[in-house]
């Protein structure tokens, strides 16, 4: 393992470079792995057999592939909560309303905090107690700051978050206090929290768990691992993810890229990275052709999560993700994100909005005609249904914004012919 810059291509030792993981240049540092002594064929008997794993660190769906994410680090500084593990489902529902043949939901939503964070946060918590860290930190809109706050309990360490004062859902900062955070609530936007991290943590001792962390990056990578393995590598034609920060779009592309080099799959399948309108700089940059992301000062969306106008990993994403002819990006309004999820809540699966921007974003894709409809997709849910009820609560209650597949309280008294004729009349 070693690092390089993702801007100027230098080298660093995995040693010798730390927190916040900038390169001198100011690039992000990014992981690369030797895996040419890696014998794959013994590796999938491998991880077909930590499946059966209930107490060691290999039964979390993470550290199952910890030969692909850390080989180096040692057993005792894992922090797991047995993350990953997550359903893969079918919906017949949600693929009619999108339009295509045969779609699969990867619920990233079922990890212990309730998000896909948790699979990047237990790499990067885990490392930083390596390290020697006790305090760590995040800028978050509220899905980063929870996975951190619980990761940093359960390793008895302590965690210092960074939360804009608009644009969150007090779900999560709830669940984050609960967990034992010291909040710190500032005017201002995400990005303005992220500056602050990238020049002043080192100087408080706080080691930074956003995605700029790039262990973040290789144990979200293992998302695509694990679906890889539930479809016994036979991967489907599209794969579609949610795009905020870039993250988990940038570990699905570099995971992918590790699975195919390896020899775990044949073929890699097609991208499409989702944005919100109201945040979508990335989508913005490659519908014009370019490769210079221009920041948004005023993100807007109901997708909380997804409010990101200045995402840290784009250049990542678009050195993993974006390989030509394979993948695209697309943005979906809030009103598309919202008839999107509350087709998967109804499916049974539920999500938060940020994870319905991939099955919106594949309906688009799809009546565009981009997507043919006799493919096969994965989308990516990334949040849990209950990350954000006020928007459940504005979607299907609230008169001046309720939406077009509502669901209503229905009142009565408790009399059998109302009763029953209510019944009979549902469907």
């Amino acid at each position: 393992m070693r690092f390089q810059c993702t801007d100027c291509g230098d080298e660093l030792p995995i040693d010798q470079a730390r927190n916040p993981y900038t390169c001198s240049c100011g690039g992000l540092l990014d992981i690369v792995h030797d895996f040419r002594s890696v014998d794959t064929d013994q590796l999938k008997r491998e991880f077909d057999n930590r499946l059966s794993d209930r107490m060691s660190p290999y039964a979390s769906g993470v550290w199952r592939y910890k030969e692909l994410i850390h080989p180096l680090l040692p057993e005792p500084y894992i922090t797991t909560k047995y993350e990953g593990n997550t359903g893969l489902y079918t919906s017949s529902a949600v693929a009619s309303y999108v339009g295509i043949r045969e779609l699969k939901l990867k619920a990233q939503s079922e990890n212990p905090s309730g998000s896909f964070k948790d699979n990047g946060m237990t790499a990067a918590v885990s490392h930083g107690r390596y390290l020697g860290y006790t305090k760590f930190t995040c800028t978050s809109t509220g899905n980063t700051s929870s996975s951190l706050a619980m990761y940093a309990a359960l390793s008895g360490s302590s965690s210092f978050v960074f939360l804009p004062e608009r644009g969150i859902s007090l779900n999560k900062v709830l669940q984050t206090l609960a967990y034992g955070a010291h909040l710190i609530s500032f005017p201002g936007t995400y990005d303005d929290g992220i500056r602050f991290s990238e020049l002043y943590s080192e100087a408080l001792g706080l080691y930074v768990c956003n995605s700029m962390n790039p262990f973040r990056i290789e144990g979200q990578k293992s998302m695509i691992y694990e679906i890889a393995h539930q479809l016994r590598w036979q991967l489907p034609d599209w794969i579609v993810v949610p795009g905020g920060a870039l993250s988990n779009a940038t570990a699905l592309g570099k995971g992918l890229k590790d699975l195919h080099d390896l020899g775990f799959i044949d073929k890699l399948p097609n991208i499409a990275v989702v944005q919100a309108e109201g945040a979508s700089p990335f989508h913005e940059m490659m519908e014009a052709g370019g490769n210079k992301l221009k920041p948004q000062t005023n993100p807007s969306t109901r997708a909380t999560a997804l409010n990101i106008g200045n995402p840290p990993s784009w250049k990542k994403a678009l050195h993993y993700t974006m390989r030509p002819n394979h993948s695209v990006t697309v943005s979906v309004t809030d009103t598309e994100i919202m008839d999107a999820k509350a087709k998967v809540d109804r499916s049974g699966i539920g999500c938060e909005p940020a994870s319905a921007a991939s099955v919106a974003g594949l309906r688009k894709l799809v009546r565009q005609g981009v997507i043919d409809k006799e493919s096969t997709a994965v989308c990516i849910l990334t949040g849990h249904v209950l990350k954000d009820t006020d928007a459940i609560q504005e979607y299907h209650l609230d008169v001046d914004t309720k939406g077009k597949f509502a669901n209503v309280f229905h009142n009565s008294e408790l009399e059998w012919t109302k009763i029953r004729q209510f019944v009979e009349a549902a469907q």
